[in-house]
């Protein structure tokens, strides 16, 4: 009589932890990433704001944003579980330039990324743009609608960004939970193509 894997005894029927993904929300200085990260997350977000302060004045620039009074000096952290299979783990990067020497840190390991961009200020975002076009992360382009508007259509803010065809533009308000679960959901099925590819 042969001799059984005694392995394959000892895991059968062990339920396997979730693969995890990680996934960086990234834009701009204002463009609502704590904003999507915390209305998205199952678990309370870490965040690490500070207020702003007058050693800011003249370095951040506060043009279409003055009434924001706190930044993100770090980063966000949030959850959120799609399945029993998949956990994806969100980091949200600080916005100013002063602080995107963290943003290689936050991306090793990152297998896509949300660029949050504020269609009242959009060169906020060229920088991200760039930062996973260069390092070839799979992104796909949010807009957030602030205060629920959507003045221009996606194929507009794809000509803006000259982004690629192959880039999705997803519409979205960083306040509302589905809407952010959508732009997740259109970043996975980019990375679902590109695996299958």
């Amino acid at each position: 009589m042969a001799d059984s894997d005694p392995l394959a005894t000892e895991t059968a029927g062990t339920p396997t932890a979730p693969d995890t993904v990680k996934i960086l929300i990234a834009g701009g200085f204002g463009v609502g990433k704590t904003t999507m990260v915390g209305s998205v997350s199952e678990i309370a977000p870490l965040r690490t704001e500070e207020p702003l302060t007058v050693a800011g004045l003249g370095v951040d620039d506060l043009a279409g944003i003055e009434q924001k009074r706190a930044t993100t000096v770090a980063m966000d952290f949030g959850r959120i579980t799609i399945s029993d299979e998949l956990v994806l783990y969100l980091f949200g990067t600080p916005g100013q330039q002063r602080f995107w020497f963290m943003w290689n840190d936050l991306a090793v390991g990152a297998l896509g990324a949300v660029v949050l961009i504020d269609v009242r200020r959009p060169e906020s975002s060229f920088a991200a743009v760039d930062f996973f076009e260069r390092r070839r992360i799979p992104f796909v382009v949010a807009v957030n609608g602030f205060d629920g508007q959507h003045p221009y259509p996606a194929e507009d803010i794809r000509e803006s960004l000259a982004l690629p065809e192959g880039v999705p533009v997803v519409l979205c308000d960083a306040r509302q939970r589905e809407s952010s679960r959508d732009v997740l959901i259109a970043l996975l099925d980019l990375l679902i193509a590109a695996a299958v590819d």
